[in-house]
């Protein structure tokens, strides 16, 4: 089984790039899980781009001055010039995003932007929409409930993977392969991520000496609905405060302005540590209030939201809803350049979340994510179309390795409780060390690979915390008491 291009997962990054490799090129696409299961599909807010081209020094300002200096400023720069281009694309094909009655686009603004310039489809189903499209608009075969388990390379070259599927390991190989397997949600005791986002295709990257980078760098969104049952917690999306939506305590009091004089549109680091030292100060609960908003509106632009609160018994828009901080998105990851593609290994790229090109620094502006999968999923499938190949024929073992032990779940739970504890909005050199050091004692217990894959990702997020001593954008460390 040997394909030009497989594609590791199957969110906006992998089928967007699918949809630029030619119908006559074999490419599959591998999805660990069902279709609607990864990140994109639950994005709600919208996409992020330079509105036209006066507004592309603006929105590069905008998420320079999120990265909080951090950002590698080139990478920047090819995502705004090239965010009008992918939408313009999108639409050409037949996407349709929210307009008014004569057919614009409706923008709208969420924090840290200095305009309106995010577009929606569904009011808040964005990904939904956009994932659906996509996956309708696909043009190649599509091997779902499989996971990547091995990357073959050999002499710094990438040949294909190892999938596990219907619990058989077996090899395919490809000219190229594209990782776009998103981000490290299923790590964090609360967090908004699809279910099966558990870090797998980084924790492999280290097994096989592919850098990671910037892992310290794990944003945590300011308004998620986390008292329920499920591994993936209810985000409310940024958007709502973008249009109106307020943040306050018990008492009814928006406190947020004690920490930025943004209020609700300050970053979302911000925003997350403005909610945890507070509740930590006053024992509050934090809420977010829809009195803004009328009915019929929010309704209408918020309909997902709307419906699930309502399910949940909130009486919303009237009624305000407790939030909390949770995880949400990883900015670092495998590095990777403006080609997507990975500098250690040919043939081998990584894009979208899983990716880490230097765009979001220090912290991620709001809607910047699926444009990022977007842009650089096209700048990929440039590089391979461009780039000769010659074919090999250079065979590998499947390997026989046990994928889990029988503890390996407990031991699953065991290691989100201690990153949410220690290694989430606010830590402590204390805290730290105390995680590496569980973490390290999980990694010499008798544990199937993928777990190992799991620790070995957290640990690089620790490990990275670590030797960040300062503070800086979504990695707050707090100077303890001598």
């Amino acid at each position: 089984m040997h394909y030009d291009v497989i594609i590791i997962g199957a969110g906006v990054a992998g089928l967007y790039a699918a949809l630029h490799i030619p119908k006559e090129k074999k490419v599959l696409i591998i999805n660990k899980r069902e279709t609607f299961k990864c990140n994109t599909f639950y994005a709600q807010g919208g996409v992020a781009l330079a509105v036209d081209k006066d507004d592309i020094p603006s929105h590069i300002q905008d998420t320079l001055d999120a990265g909080a200096g951090l950002c590698d400023e080139q990478a920047v720069k090819v995502l705004s010039e090239n965010s009008r281009i992918v939408i313009d694309d999108l639409i050409a094909r037949g996407f349709k995003f929210d307009t008014n009655k004569e057919g614009e686009l409706l923008y709208t603004k969420e924090a840290a932007h200095s305009r309106e310039r995010i577009i929606h489809a569904g009011g808040d189903a964005t990904g939904r929409y956009l994932h659906l499209f996509l996956l309708e608009n696909n043009p190649h075969p599509l091997l779902s409930d499989a996971r990547v388990v091995d990357l073959l390379i050999k002499d710094n070259k990438c040949y294909g993977v190892t999938v596990l599927d219907h619990r058989e390991s077996r090899n395919i190989y490809a000219d190229d392969v594209i990782i776009a397997s998103g981000g490290v949600g299923s790590l964090f005791e609360y967090h908004t991520n699809a279910p099966c986002i558990s870090a797998d295709i980084q924790g492999l990257c280290i097994m096989k000496g592919i850098e990671l980078e910037r892992m310290e760098m794990m944003q945590f969104h300011p308004t998620v609905y986390v008292d329920s049952n499920n591994a993936q917690k209810l985000l409310l999306t940024e958007a709502l405060r973008g249009e109106g939506a307020t943040i306050e305590d018990e008492e009814g009091r928006r406190f947020l302005f004690d920490y930025d004089e943004r209020g609700e549109l300050a970053s979302r680091d911000i925003v997350s540590k403005a909610i945890y030292e507070h509740s930590k100060k006053t024992a509050q609960q934090t809420y977010l209030s829809f009195a803004n908003f009328e009915h019929l509106y929010f309704t209408k632009r918020f309909p997902n939201i709307y419906k699930n609160l309502q399910l949940l018994g909130f009486d919303v828009p009237k009624q305000r809803v407790p939030i909390s901080p949770a995880f949400h998105y990883a900015i670092g990851g495998i590095k990777s350049d403006l080609n997507g593609r990975v500098p250690s290994v040919k043939n081998l790229y990584a894009i979208g979340e899983v990716a880490s090109t230097g765009v979001h620094g220090a912290n991620r502006l709001a809607s910047n994510s699926l444009l990022e999968g977007l842009v650089f999923a096209v700048k990929a499938v440039e590089d391979i179309l461009k780039t000769p190949h010659t074919k090999e024929n250079v065979e590998f073992a499947v390997s026989d390795e046990v994928m889990s032990e029988k503890d390996d779940k407990e031991k699953k739970n065991l290691l989100r409780k201690i990153m949410w504890e220690n290694v989430s909005i606010v830590r402590t050199k204390k805290g730290l060390s105390e995680a590496l050091e569980q973490i390290n004692a999980l990694l010499k217990e008798k544990i199937g690979k993928l777990l190992k894959f799991r620790l070995l990702t957290a640990k690089a997020i620790v490990v990275s915390a670590l030797a960040r001593d300062k503070s800086i954008g979504v990695h707050t460390i707090l100077e303890e008491k001598k």
